[in-house]
């Protein structure tokens, strides 16, 4: 059995440049998954300060934005905004009506288009 003796493993193999591509490539992916995770869980704080902001400014007030009232949107209430946009943008598109129609055309014959000489002709010969 000489192919079992072939597939073993041997460290000797790796190259020291695959293992730092292999940690660097680990450490990318890690460090992007944590941004998301701040960024998604301050989404809630950045859209409560521009409610603010823009209450602030519908009422001409020069207070600061502290003064205003704090407004929070629960996850269900942002769900449901999201779903109704989705739905309401969707919803723009103009309805085609899916008829099939066949016209024939007439095409003058050329060898370059036909397909009895890309065919192999395999009779047998007696």
């Amino acid at each position: 059995m000489v192919i079992c003796d072939q597939l073993g493993f041997n460290l000797d193999n790796i190259n020291e440049l695959a293992i730092i591509i292999t940690i660097v490539g680990y450490v990318v992916v890690f460090v992007a998954l944590a941004t998301l995770v701040i960024v998604i869980g301050r989404i809630s704080t950045l859209q409560n300060f521009y409610i603010r902001l823009k209450l602030r400014a519908k009422r001409g007030e020069k207070g600061t934005i502290e003064e205003t009232p704090v407004v929070s949107i629960s996850a269900d209430e942002n769900a449901a905004i999201c779903t109704a946009l989705y739905l309401y943008f969707t919803e723009l598109h103009d309805e085609e009506k899916y008829v099939m129609t066949v016209k024939k055309v007439s095409r003058t014959y050329s060898p370059w288009s036909s397909k009895i000489y890309g065919v192999m002709n395999f009779s047998k010969r007696g």
